[in-house]
């Protein structure tokens, strides 16, 4: 086994997010609507992954760039506050921290407003690669909105990953089949391919879970982990194994950031060596509890936390199957 400086390396979409709930209307001309609770979080398919997994106590480094603003200074606090190394979240000049307004609605579901910033901006020099390879499990999360490194770039820095002996895992930000040639580009040297399965959907063009896994698996993924919202979450891999996992019975508060703690909880899995269906269940209690609050990974404690509740909580479909 190699010998790691870091269990995790989550690289790409970091983003400042302030959040108010509950959402119900935007009120006409210069109007006020009251909200019970505003929060600020740094989110993103790379933040929330990696805050998540350092407090379940897995080693992260944070790897992609901000702005030199306030909101940057912030963000970089907020990281480093839980333990994440910082050294290779790169300090933008010029830019601006990729940055949201997410409005949350009772049901869970939060319309977004969002300026894309540094994400778009930062760069990883061939000369870094070992630096922010060295983890036992790299992940891309935002494939699709690093302007830079999308395409050539990222795919020469999974394929570095490969070589040195890092389970790679990818997710995206996609909305489109345009987005496609991002994602095919990195997909030969990814492990576990984890988009949305409304993002499989819209870069595929199919509409059914096989279909849509078959396809990223042709491509070059040797397994599609699919988030697939209150449905639960499917897997699949180039041996042939296939499986879903029902979600947790949970009273949602915000989805703000789910799909990115998910990661998080694959990558713990990982790193604790869990078998497939053990991986998928705890990156699933991840999510949930992800849900459980306002703001990207604010339901998220510790492992112990995380797995007392995978362990406990009852699942939709057994609930529907007890009834």
């Amino acid at each position: 086994m190699a010998d790691w400086r870091y269990d995790y390396a989550s690289m790409g979409f970091y983003t400042f997010d302030c959040l108010g709930w509950p959402f119900s209307t935007v009120p006409e001309g210069g109007g006020t609507v009251l909200l019970d609770e505003i929060a600020m979080a740094v989110s993103g398919a790379a933040g929330v992954a990696a805050i998540a997994a350092a407090k379940m106590g897995v080693s992260t480094l944070a790897v992609g760039g901000v702005g030199n603003d306030l909101m940057g200074d912030w963000v970089l606090e907020r990281i480093a506050g839980f333990g994440v190394d910082i050294s290779t979240l790169q300090r933008i000049e010029g830019s601006r921290t990729s940055s949201s307004i997410v409005l949350t609605r009772q049901d869970g579901s939060r319309p977004a407003l969002h300026m894309k910033g540094a994400t778009g901006d930062f760069f990883v020099e061939p000369s870094d690669f070992d630096r922010v390879t060295d983890a036992r499990v790299f992940h891309l999360g935002g494939v699709g909105l690093m302007d830079r490194m999308d395409g050539a770039p990222n795919a020469a820095l999974m394929k570095h990953a490969k070589a040195r002996g890092c389970v790679t895992t990818v997710d995206v930000f996609a909305g489109s089949p345009a987005d496609l040639p991002d994602i095919d580009a990195v997909l030969p040297w990814t492990d576990y391919f984890m988009p949305s399965i409304e993002e499989a959907q819209a870069l595929s063009g199919l509409q059914e879970i096989g279909d849509c896994v078959k396809f990223f698996l042709d491509r070059g993924a040797r397994a599609c982990v699919f988030t697939l919202g209150e449905g639960g979450a499917h897997y699949g891999d180039a041996q042939g194994a296939s499986f879903s996992i029902p979600a947790f019975d949970i009273e949602v508060k915000c989805t703000c950031g789910c799909g990115d703690a998910f990661d998080a909880g694959y990558a713990v899995a990982l790193c604790r060596d869990f078998d497939p269906e053990t991986a998928v269940r705890f990156a699933q209690a991840t999510s949930a509890l992800n849900a459980t609050g306002l703001g990207s990974q604010a339901g998220v404690r510790s492992f112990e936390h995380t797995l007392e509740f995978m362990q406990k909580t009852p699942t939709k479909r057994r609930l529907a199957a007890a009834e």
